[in-house]
């Protein structure tokens, strides 16, 4: 009987670290964007994406507890890409080469494949100009698709303060991002 119920058990938690596993897997790519937003190369970005799911699958145990299980994830991400960039001093930052930066589908046109990517680099140079504090709300919040209240709790600050920085990375954003007058004549 105690095996009955050890195997139920196992069974269990299998069901649990595929489920993580696939989470994990299916956001890939959109943590390792906002980890490369957050740490500003592809390297550091993949070691902190890495850590991150250890910190998680050590953790999975909580995962029955947890409401959002992506909101959870990306609150790890988010957390592990800080203490890589607090020790990221030391190291020197690289940008990613232009080739592992976008993928396109292969049925778009040429013209359309470099505007494309010209407006990611875009995109990524403007998230890069965001100061800290306003990068991880903007992430968290994009990214992790958490609320206001979730991004408070996670950062540990008032809900207020979430919503502040938030408006400032998108007024940010928008003045970056405007089409100068040069790009809108002829």
């Amino acid at each position: 009987m105690a095996k009955l119920g050890q195997g139920n058990k196992t069974r269990t938690c299998r069901k649990q670290q595929e489920s993580l596993e696939d989470v994990f897997a299916r956001l890939h790519g959109e943590l390792l964007g906002a980890l490369y937003h957050l740490l500003g190369n592809m390297e550091d970005a993949r070691d902190a994406l890495q850590d991150s799911f250890i910190k998680c699958w050590r953790n999975q145990d909580k995962l029955p507890e947890i409401e959002n299980v992506r909101a959870w994830i990306f609150r790890i991400a988010i957390n592990t890409g800080r203490d890589h960039r607090e020790s990221a001093w030391r190291r020197k930052r690289q940008h990613l080469a232009a080739e592992e930066e976008t993928v396109v589908s292969p049925h778009a046109s040429a013209e359309k494949k470099v505007e494309h990517a010209e407006q990611l680099d875009r995109m990524r140079l403007a998230v890069l100009e965001l100061r800290d504090e306003e990068r991880e709300v903007f992430l968290l919040r994009q990214n992790g698709d958490m609320t206001y209240d979730e991004i408070a709790v996670a950062l540990d600050i008032p809900s207020g303060t979430v919503k502040t920085r938030m408006r400032m990375a998108l007024e940010k954003l928008r003045t970056i991002l405007a089409p100068s007058k040069a790009d809108a004549s002829p």
